[in-house]
């Protein structure tokens, strides 16, 4: 077993980062990181996290608050040499516990792609549950965690993948 951190991308990491590739056929649902670090440094919206197994960069995520407090999560990438080992689970479970100790957090949202089953499969065993909110001018849906399963889900979590 091996522990997920969620550190700041910071110019120790940010190369790591732009480095992370997914497999051929994931990248029609998510953008290269270097798009996202982009939308991070010139946005007002978005932060950015990259994602550590025993200190190796192997994923990237984004987050930021809606105008509801709810913590957004984005732009979402597991290198392909670390997918199916459970990173993105223990990813998207850390970040939730590093939301729910923020001030005025509401819960949790994220969207994504209908036909991108893998995320909708890891997001909905995580609890996450669709709502009838599109974003991306109706390309992407919205499923949503309540603050209290975010709780739940933080307290039940095994930090170890």
């Amino acid at each position: 077993m091996v522990n997920i951190s969620l550190v700041e991308v910071s110019t120790a990491n940010w190369r790591a980062c732009a480095a992370l590739r997914v497999e051929e056929g994931q990248r029609r649902w998510v953008a290269d990181v270097t798009y996202y670090l982009c939308l991070c440094t010139y946005g007002d919206t978005w932060h950015p996290l990259a994602i550590e197994v025993e200190s190796e960069v192997v994923g990237f995520l984004m987050w930021g608050v809606d105008d509801d407090e709810s913590r957004w999560i984005g732009g979402l990438v597991i290198d392909a040499a670390h997918q199916r080992h459970g990173v993105a689970r223990a990813a998207v479970t850390e970040a939730i516990r590093l939301f729910i100790t923020q001030p005025g957090c509401t819960g949790v949202a994220l969207s994504y792609k209908a036909t991108n089953e893998a995320a909708r499969s890891l997001y909905a065993g995580l609890g996450f549950v669709e709502t009838d909110e599109t974003v991306d001018d109706g390309a992407e849906l919205v499923s949503r965690l309540g603050l209290s399963e975010a709780l739940k889900l933080a307290a039940s979590e095994t930090r170890d993948v």
